[in-house]
């Protein structure tokens, strides 16, 4: 196996410094689309045989140093009870929000070999084929409960935010409850065979360090305490959290990965040189010119410094417009400017 990206994770000496891309497997892929036209997004996930091949797509095509498993953040939420639907352009739907105690203590334990055995059962199909690591996820409790709260994506998280200000053992509750089953989920797919793990708070950008520390970290923390005892390296993302990342780093995690709003070194200094550091080009520079994008990418390699410990990725994942020819030059101008054979 390629084990580049598995040796950054634990900061150790690499040939070339690894490359993989947060929705590497997705809308911007040709085969990916086209699967589309023939089922949903929630047909592809539920279908370890489809599951599979969308996550093996981006490996065939790019030179990336991982492969991440093709699934969605929400899919836990559904044995919990919480129903919900993807609707065209707005994204997913609850049928019946979180909206106080009483929906809270509804929430059911999940028990991921029977509510998600078809994700279980994609990981076992895939690890023969793979020559790379593979990487398994979940959602940070922040964010789940956000979703869960809100209904479906939202803009100002007041729904939300009401609820741990004025509902504040509420919020524990269902935050303690979403990290347990995240915790519990994360540890099956490590048994099913993922290699690293990534949890993502893609909404945690919209708290302030106090209220990140008083509302979110705790429960992240559990997240990673729960694996903490198997040796499966871990990276902790979040989007927005220039003001975090000093306490995201106390989470538990091995690696955190910063957004682009942050150059790499200045956020390198703030999670400190004792966790490796994920990222972190604009996603949407890779719709511009390839002058600019090499610039860029440079840049982050040179911010880099050559320490070990560094993972090559966009600051968030790939937009649906990119071409997957620059996805694959980046990879390789990647590779070519750290390769140690040079």
């Amino acid at each position: 196996m390629n084990d580049r990206f598995l040796r950054a994770c634990r900061r150790q000496p690499v040939d070339a410094t690894p490359v993989w891309f947060m929705r590497q497997a997705g809308r911007y892929m040709p085969e990916y689309r086209a699967l589309r036209q023939q089922y949903s997004l929630l047909e592809l996930c539920r279908t370890p045989d489809l599951a599979a091949q969308v996550t093996l797509q981006p490996v065939e095509a790019i030179e990336v140093d991982a492969a991440i498993l093709f699934s969605d953040l929400l899919l836990p939420l559904e044995p919990m009870g919480l129903t919900f639907d993807f609707v065209k352009g707005e994204g997913p739907a609850f049928d019946d929000p979180i909206r106080s105690a009483a929906d809270v203590e509804r929430l059911r334990p999940i028990d991921p070999e029977t509510s998600l055995g078809h994700v279980l059962q994609t990981i076992r199909q895939l690890k023969p084929q793979l020559d790379v690591p593979l990487i398994g996820f979940v959602g940070a409790p922040f964010t789940l409960a956000s979703y869960a709260i809100e209904g479906g994506p939202s803009k100002d998280f007041a729904r939300t935010k009401a609820m741990m200000y004025a509902e504040p053992e509420a919020w524990h509750t269902l935050c303690g409850r979403l990290a347990d089953m995240a915790g519990t989920y994360l540890r099956a797919q490590i048994a099913a065979g993922v290699d690293a793990v990534q949890v993502f708070d893609s909404w945690v950008g919209q708290l302030g360090p106090a209220d990140y520390r008083e509302f979110a970290l705790p429960h992240t923390r559990r997240v990673f305490d729960a694996i903490a005892d198997l040796d499966v390296p871990s990276i902790h993302f979040g989007v927005g959290t220039a003001m975090l990342l000093e306490d995201m780093a106390t989470a538990g995690s091995d690696v955190v990965g910063a957004d682009w709003r942050t150059p790499l070194d200045r956020a390198w200094q703030l999670i400190g040189t004792d966790k490796g550091i994920q990222g972190n080009l604009d996603p949407t520079l890779l719709l511009g010119p390839w002058s600019r994008v090499r610039a860029a990418v440079e840049d982050i390699v040179s911010r880099a410094g050559g320490r070990p410990g560094h993972i090559f990725n966009l600051g968030h994942g790939v937009l649906p417009m990119t071409s997957p020819e620059v996805i694959q030059r980046v990879a390789r101008l990647v590779h070519s400017l750290t390769s140690t054979a040079r």
